[in-house]
């Protein structure tokens, strides 16, 4: 993956975030091309409108499909996958990211008020997406996370690599705890295994200082961790 189109009524909102920390520098550098559409430039009238009341009644707005359907025609292309930021949508998940990290081009749609036309989703949308169980005010938070993520496996983004293989959510496991200068603050020391020089012994103490955090932050991660581990004994 090494470009991204954000459709968005907001294109201010990325203005700081995708010029700060590692997606901005992988952004000047070239490593991925970023470019952030404004809906409004899409809209069908001179008030630049891009929403409406929903037919059948309800409280709030709906993304009309008329501005989505030329939006997004002109920013995708046969390599292409559009996404759809949605309350509603597949949990983002560690494997989904992987997954959308090879892709070549992503266009990420930015959900807003109740939601878009149903007509758009059917038409374009590859992917409708949620990065949590929860509501946000608008889909850009979410577009950010999902570029941030995927971002991060391309090549040459991360200065460590490595680091991608330890992370909370590979081999299902949470990330093990870290510790650094000083060895020891108001009582609290650095466990004696990480002083120990012993690198097979902090090998094995920070497996097992996975799984407990795993069982006792996400019992959810953790059953299945066990499940999957139950199988390959099996086999």
């Amino acid at each position: 993956m090494t470009a991204v189109k954000i459709i968005t009524l907001f294109p201010e909102f990325f203005n700081s975030p995708l010029s700060t920390g590692l997606l901005g520098r992988a952004i000047q550098t070239d490593l991925i091309r970023v470019d952030v559409v404004d809906l409004r430039d899409f809209a069908e009238n001179r008030y630049r409108q891009c929403d409406d009341y929903p037919y059948g009644g309800g409280s709030g707005m709906v993304l009309m499909p008329g501005p989505l359907f030329r939006a997004i025609s002109s920013a995708r292309d046969e390599d292409t996958r559009v996404l759809l930021t949605s309350a509603s949508g597949t949990l983002l998940t560690q494997d989904l990211v992987k997954r959308l990290a090879c892709e070549k081009e992503l266009c990420i749609v930015c959900g807003h008020y109740e939601g878009v036309d149903q007509r758009v989703v059917e038409r374009f949308v590859d992917y409708e997406i949620s990065v949590g169980d929860y509501v946000l005010s608008g889909g850009e938070y979410a577009a950010l996370a999902i570029v941030d993520a995927v971002a991060r496996y391309i090549p040459g983004f991360m200065s460590n690599s490595e680091s991608l293989v330890e992370e909370s959510f590979e081999d299902g496991l949470l990330e093990y705890p870290h510790y650094t200068r000083p060895a020891e603050i108001d009582g609290l020391a650095v466990p004696d295994v990480l002083l120990s020089g012993d690198h097979a012994r902090i090998r094995l103490w920070r497996h097992e200082q996975r799984i407990e955090k795993t069982r006792r932050l996400r019992p959810d991660l953790y059953k299945r961790y066990c499940e999957s581990e139950d199988k390959g004994e099996e086999r």
